[in-house]
């Protein structure tokens, strides 16, 4: 299938001409769709209808103008047609490989006693002679190797018909191998009916359909997740170089703008460069992306890829033109010495000298007085303000070194007056400025201890992000400056003051005129730090994903709730004036559920998911009694590769209650393992599956872990993903399928989400903790896992809403509101006369009384849902899960952030980073 269509299959639900095509790949047949369906046109309808109930099983429908499309085809070229679009379909639920637990008849076969089958298996390995009787039945003859692994296994002890692998070290054998005999026949498992089904639509013009994707994503205000980004590049290739003309003026978030400049000079486009690159940290973010790195900046590349020379004349060109180089390049000192050795900045001192001396800063380099180029740097330093000699070294100082001192000395309105100057760190450190400003106010002294929004104890700046704290990455604070990038020259550090002397301005009193020139997500993260309320526990989150979480008791001093309200009604008035700016709507259709969904304030490190789940949203266990999680990978040849499903279960007290894995396949008469592979090689991979039955369980919270036992990176297999099924009909039942997500990235362990059974719902936590070395153990773990589940409560508790959002559009936008509740009904807002957006924004949000609504709602402009099973034609829709929005557009939540930025072109104002 062609790239661009898959990706608009999956995103858009568009079928693209192109998918239909006779020329295009093949994949292997699927389903039951036969590979010729006949050779008369005559079987053109049956075809149609053979595929159309292949596709009902998955889930989809067929609009009619597709139905008519794919009628007229030829007879190959529909079942070519057909099996391109099952591949990618069933491919995005995982039915495209083959599910064989080690118990082939799983949940019935599986031990009831898993100590009884442990000993069995280790008498066999010790005991077990070829020449003599089996040491478990003493019968003769019955003992032979199985292949691969030559473990001796009794046929008449170990049933054939249902295990899959070694029974004795749950290897993957060799399929052809006389032990495993065939299992009996099962019942059928396709259901009768399908409950929920997604409309696929022709697309008429894919080009058009994948700019408008680009450039929605270009547009994203968010910081997008890597497998985003590879999205992104896959519509450009396809459509270069006419994409080019795709790229906007302003790309606001710094991640997918390098994604997009390294592309381009791959290419050989280097005119984005200059205009795309207003810091050097812009400029760095490029160059990892042109190293395969992230360009996040989280990850170091690999190994140091050398760039031709025309491209190095280029980069330091640009760098050369910056007025404040060196204080951009201290941001990230370690980084640019690694791209020095890339760029070799001296070389062409004598065209772009003032990078030259930045490079020679950033390393304390030694000028020599006798070579051109030693004496070139010292007569340029001269006139600079930011680069000094000392002990015969080029030095540089910078506004975040400042701010450092300021923070750490407890000079807390200094560090707030310089940090006005910067209204992206401001909002960064907004929460922490507050405390310790109006906390210690309340509390009637001023206290000596330096509480930080980070672990380490230090006031650097917080995460741009979707943890709900700091970040953690590992360097130096005055390594870690503020965020926005120098745009003016600051001033002179201010004189020590106190804030009520009243020559310092007030916190809340900066934040009125800094909130007009940040980015959404920064303004949502930091609404949500500010009114988080101290007593939970915190959690700190690592920015690269993989290392090890952190938690503490939320001991910072409180904010009165005078404070708490006056810095939300600034940073909701500000949204609310942006929203205001956009093109008004006759009604805007609104759906309660959002509650429970938090809003994107970054997504860097998500994970790829069928359903894209924010981390810390809430969302209802599925209402069936039996949920059965599963786990599927495949190993690259050479390497073993043993990952393990196991459920980690806790009381109301987070007190570890048991766990069900491998070396425990049932917990009580609540969870079931399927069986523990211990390998994986093509073609059939692995699987495992836990089945939890709801309501035969006392405890309270579950928390699914997936971790690589003998610690093989994630991203080393040739495939990997899991998830979640409701009652599913057969092992593996791609209807049932409520969620799948991949397993990607240097990580060894994912905890997906934890589930509460009192509440019935889910929390989404798609984290990585660290690994705990070779041969993981959930059990020795659960502490660590215990710390995560109940801090996860506390951290995303009070963050910013997609009700929210969706309020502040249509409290700004339209005069008519109409809300579905959760029981199904709808009621109708109005706005009342004289009513000013902020008191219409605050009866919505707070889901004041309002009166029913007769029968449906008649349309809408824009509706932000969970369930999209309304039909909403020429409409904007998000939906969590888009059903049948038929002919709307479908915007993806951080879509919903895109029209609210600022109303400038700076872009570094704009997202408040460099």
């Amino acid at each position: 299938m062609d790239g661009s269509g898959e990706i608009l299959l999956r995103r858009r639900r568009l079928v693209a001409p192109e998918l239909l095509a006779a020329g295009a790949r093949v994949p292997p047949p699927v389903g039951k769709l036969p590979r010729r369906l006949g050779v008369v046109p005559a079987d053109v309808p049956a075809g149609v209808a053979a595929l159309e109930s292949e596709l009902l099983q998955l889930g989809f429908l067929v609009s009619g103008e597709l139905y008519r499309a794919l009628a007229g085809l030829g007879v190959e070229e529909l079942t070519k047609a057909g099996r391109r679009l099952l591949h990618c379909l069933r491919e995005e639920v995982g039915a495209n490989h083959s599910h064989i637990p080690l118990f082939r008849k799983f949940p019935d076969s599986v031990p009831s006693d898993t100590s009884v089958f442990y000993v069995r298996r280790v008498f066999s390995l010790l005991l077990q002679d070829p020449a003599r009787p089996c040491v478990l039945c003493g019968r003769n003859e019955t003992v032979h190797p199985v292949s691969p692994c030559a473990h001796l296994v009794c046929r008449t002890c170990w049933d054939g018909s249902d295990f899959s692998a070694c029974p004795i070290c749950h290897r993957r054998i060799d399929p052809d191998d006389p032990f495993l005999r065939p299992s009996p026949e099962r019942g059928s498992t396709r259901r009768g009916a399908v409950t929920t089904t997604t409309l696929l639509r022709l697309c008429h013009d894919p080009a058009a359909a994948c700019r408008e994707l680009a450039t929605d994503m270009m547009a994203r205000r968010t910081p997008m997740a890597a497998h985003d980004r590879a999205e992104l590049e896959v519509l450009l290739d396809d459509h270069w170089p006419g994409a080019l003309a795709w790229v906007p003026d302003a790309i606001p978030v710094k991640e997918t703008r390098a994604a997009v400049v390294a592309y381009a000079l791959r290419k050989g486009a280097d005119e984005l460069l200059p205009h795309h690159a207003d810091t050097a940290t812009d400029v760095l973010r490029v160059l990892y992306a042109l190293m395969g790195a992230d360009p996040g900046l989280r990850v170091r590349p690999e190994r140091r890829t050398s760039l031709p020379r025309a491209l190095r004349r280029a980069v330091l060109a640009r760098l050369d033109a910056m007025p404040y180089l060196l204080e951009d390049l201290l941001r990230h000192r370690e980084r640019w010495k690694h791209m020095a050795e890339v760029l070799h900045p001296h070389e062409y001192h004598a065209r772009f000298l003032d990078a030259a001396l930045a490079f020679a800063a950033l390393r304390g380099t030694r000028p020599d007085p006798g070579t051109a180029l030693g004496r070139a740097l010292l007569e340029r330093a001269a006139g600079r303000p930011d680069v000094e000699v000392r002990k015969g070294r080029l030095r540089g100082a910078t506004f975040a070194s400042r701010v450092e001192t300021a923070l750490a000395d407890g000079r807390h309105a200094d560090a707030c007056a310089l940090l006005a100057q910067r209204p992206g760190d401001l909002l960064r450190r907004l929460s922490h400025v507050l405390r310790q400003t109006y906390g210690e106010e309340a509390a009637g002294h001023r206290s000596e201890q330096a509480y930080s929004e980070e672990p380490s104890g230090h006031h650097s700046r917080q995460s741009h992000s979707d943890e709900p704290a700091g970040h953690h990455s590992g360097q130096p604070h005055h390594q870690r400056p503020s965020g926005l990038h120098s745009r003016q020259r600051f001033g002179a550090e201010p004189a020590t003051h106190n804030w009520l002397d009243g020559q310092v301005p007030r916190p809340l009193d900066v934040l009125e005129a800094a909130v007009r020139r940040v980015a959404p997500g920064v303004l949502l993260a930091a609404l949500g730090q500010v009114r988080t309320p101290p007593g939970g526990i915190r959690l700190f989150l690592p920015r690269a994903g993989t290392a090890r979480f952190w938690t503490r008791p939320d001991d910072r001093p409180p904010l009165p709730d005078e404070v708490v309200l006056e810095a939300e009604r600034i940073v909701t008035a500000e949204l609310l004036r942006r929203a205001g700016d956009l093109p008004p709507l006759r009604r805007v259709l609104l759906d309660e559920g959002l509650a429970d969904l938090v809003a994107p304030t970054s997504e860097r490190t998500a994970g790829a998911a069928l359903v894209r789940l924010v981390r810390g949203s809430n969302q209802p266990i599925p209402a069936g009694k039996r949920i059965r999680f599963f786990l599927h990978w495949a190993e690259p040849p050479g390497t073993r590769v043993d990952l393990d499903l196991s459920v980690a279960v806790f009381d109301e007290d987070w007190r570890f209650a048991g766990v069900c894995d491998y070396t425990r396949l049932r917990l009580g008469n609540g969870l079931v393992h399927s069986g523990d592979l211990t390998s994986a090689p093509e073609p059939l991979g692995a699987s495992e599956f836990i089945d939890v039955d709801v309501r035969a369980l006392a405890a309270r919270y579950l928390v699914p872990v997936v971790f690589s036992y003998n610690d093989v990176p994630f991203e080393e297999l040739i495939r990997g993903y899991a998830g979640f099924m409701e009652q599913p009909h057969g092992v593996f039942d791609p209807t049932a399928v409520r969620q799948r997500f991949d397993l990607a990235g240097p990580a060894k362990i994912l905890v997906p989400l934890v589930a509460d059974l009192w509440t019935r719902t889910m929390r989404w936590a798609d984290l990585n903790p660290s690994d705990m070395g070779t041969y993981h153990s959930v059990a020795g773990s659960s502490a660590e896992l215990a710390r995560l589940g109940a801090a996860l409560e506390s951290a995303f508790e009070h963050r910013v809403t997609l009700w929210e959002v969706g309020c502040w559009h249509a409290a700004a936008r339209a005069a008519e509101v109409v809300v579905r509740r959760r029981d199904g009904s709808c009621v109708r807002y109005a706005r009342r006369p004289g009513e000013d957006v902020e008191g219409f924004a605050a009866r919505l949000t707070a889901r004041a009384d309002a009166p029913p609504l007769d029968g449906p709602p008649d349309g809408a402009d824009l509706a932000v849902l969970v369930s999209g099973d309304v039909a909403l034609p020429g409409a904007e829709v998000y939906a969590l899960h888009p059903y049948a929005v038929g002919e709307a557009r479908l915007l993806d939540a951080a879509d919903l952030l895109s029209g609210l930025s600022p109303a400038t072109a700076d872009h570094a104002f704009a997202t408040g980073t460099p």
